[in-house]
């Protein structure tokens, strides 16, 4: 921050950034749609310091059901695409986050009940609990309910077997 930017100007400058990364996003993800003849629509957003796009759909589900893939393998892949195409249009690296049809959102949802339930165990046995390998947004969800649990965790192990540990 320079002696003439204040405070709020700064985070003025970064929201705009941010939602400059969501529309690139959302003229890139309307493009993928047309080209792949699917109907939805696209939401933007931004959450916790990131923007944060949406496609959803009022079509049968099974059609939006191709961008999430078998557990969201497309939809990691199609975040990075469109990472990149902001990339390419801003210059800048983004973190945007991409959900399609709710599958990010329901599987939060599911991630932070786990977490809950793996603090739970790690209270009550005094034993550390160790997941199932996970990707980096799953184990984030994790780490962030167990520190909502008032206990700590670690990640181990290398991509794609890295893991999240609860410690008691």
């Amino acid at each position: 921050m320079t002696d003439t930017t204040t405070a709020a100007e700064e985070g003025t400058t970064a929201m705009s950034r941010l939602e400059q990364e969501g529309e690139v996003a959302a003229d890139y993800l309307e493009g993928l749609l047309d080209i792949a003849d699917l109907d939805g629509d696209i939401d933007m957003d931004v959450e916790a310091d990131r923007a944060a796009v949406s496609i959803v759909g009022d079509g049968p589900a099974r059609d939006l059901q191709k961008l999430v893939g078998r557990d969201g393998e497309v939809l990691e892949a199609l975040q990075e695409l469109t990472r990149l195409a902001v990339h390419r249009e801003t210059g800048d690296r983004s973190r945007l986050m991409l959900d399609v049809a709710g599958f990010r959102a329901r599987k939060r949802e599911e991630l932070t009940e786990l977490g809950a339930q793996a603090s739970e165990d790690a209270k009550s046995s005094g034993e550390p609990v160790k997941l199932r390998p996970m990707t980096p947004f799953e184990r984030k969800v994790v780490h962030d309910a167990v520190a909502a649990a008032g206990l700590r965790s670690e990640s181990e192990g290398e991509e794609p077997q890295r893991c999240v540990v609860v410690l008691p």
